[in-house]
């Protein structure tokens, strides 16, 4: 026999259910947000006219954002956001105060496989047992390094722009890679911040300065600035790269 409830109970239940599938939605989900902006947004939102950068809900969450009032985006019900250095923990070499990238331990990072390659200072990279708020697939653009542009939409290609794509595509496509971090985990396009490290111990963005492939992107501070300075100089200093003459 059936156990009959008060009227009120059942609209409490039935309110209850309707939250839940409108407003519980799982932390991977893509919402988007604005450069500017406090607040996460679904997809079309009117708010999002002059800037649309995808990110998880997680993150969002984590980020400090909130759901938009007029699109009204799913938020995490149910459960609390996972921190960001949950599970195995993000290697950041400024917390390690490091003054030079050689000294980061590649036991403690985490490991990669370049999947695909973007531009010199952009790739792909699939993830096993991602900690935190890391994917599984992550497009990672690195850190402190600025190489000539192949892909922007609105610019033609630099010069030597298609020299350190290359190198950077021989280099490290379908190689096992190993990923430090910095202050910032992500840039505002939703890229991951990183270091990538080769098998080798060798700290690839520190690398394409050194040979020429980039310049020592200095507009954000990050932990090896001075070092990838001097690396910049002195690829100068030999004509390496983009340095060498023009007529080379």
């Amino acid at each position: 026999m059936l156990k009959k409830f008060p009227a009120g109970v059942l609209v409490f239940f039935f309110l209850f259910s309707v939250s839940a599938v409108c407003w519980g939605a799982d932390e991977d989900l893509t919402v988007y947000v604005t450069n500017t902006g406090e607040r996460y947004h679904r997809e079309g939102c009117s708010s999002l006219r002059r800037s649309r950068i995808p990110i998880s809900l997680g993150e969002a969450v984590r980020s400090g954002y909130d759901p938009c009032s007029i699109c009204k985006p799913p938020g995490l019900f149910g459960k609390a956001p996972v921190p960001e250095e949950s599970g195995r923990p993000l290697y950041r070499v400024n917390v390690a105060e490091l003054a030079l990238s050689a000294e980061a331990e590649l036991p403690r990072m985490v490991p990669a496989e370049v999947i695909d390659h973007v531009d010199g200072d952009t790739v792909r990279v699939r993830i096993l047992n991602a900690p935190g708020s890391v994917g599984a697939v992550e497009t990672i653009r690195l850190i402190g390094v600025d190489t000539p542009e192949t892909v922007h939409p609105s610019k033609p290609v630099e010069r030597f722009g298609k020299e350190a794509s290359n190198f950077t595509r021989e280099r490290l496509l379908g190689k096992s890679v190993y990923l430090a971090f910095d202050w910032d985990l992500r840039d505002r396009y939703g890229r991951l911040l990183a270091y990538i490290y080769t098998g080798e111990g060798r700290c690839f963005n520190a690398l394409l300065v050194q040979e020429g492939y980039g310049f020592a992107y200095t507009r954000f501070p990050f932990q090896f600035m001075e070092e990838f300075r001097a690396l910049e100089q002195q690829a100068r200093n030999e004509k390496r790269g983009l340095w060498g003459d023009d007529d080379r």
